[in-house]
Formats: structure tokens, sequence, C-alpha cells
């Protein structure tokens, strides 16, 4: 079997931490911010961690080359 291609789209949006986490952006903050509330939209900056069952798929799917 040859070796699978990392998935192009999954390079761009995570990346991992040194323990294992997958990284990625903060969702919701496209468009609408005046209808949002003033805190979410501070708790939405920068990056956040993905849950485990989420951060499961990633590295299986596009992360991790078989």
């Amino acid at each position: 079997m040859p070796k699978l291609k990392t998935k192009s789209g999954a390079k761009k949006r995570f990346s991992l931490t040194g323990s294992g986490k997958v990284k990625c952006g903060q969702a919701g903050k496209r468009h609408g911010m005046r209808k949002r509330p003033q805190d979410m939209i501070r708790s939405a900056r920068g990056t956040t961690t993905l849950c485990e069952a989420d951060a499961r798929i990633v590295k299986r799917n596009f992360l991790v080359n078989g």
C-alpha cells in the first residue's frame, strides 16, 4: 500500500500541540457580530482545542498518515 496523502484542507485548519491535542480556530466570528453578546465575541478570540471525540476524527482522517 502506498502512503496516504495528508488532507490539504486539514493542514490549513488544524495543528497539533506539544501534548498531542488538536488546535483550531474559533468558530462563529465571520459575520453577524452585532447580534452576538459581547462576552461571546471576547471569549471566541484566538484559537481553541477540539474535544476528544472531534480530535480523534481529525487525527485519524487527516493529520496522521496510516
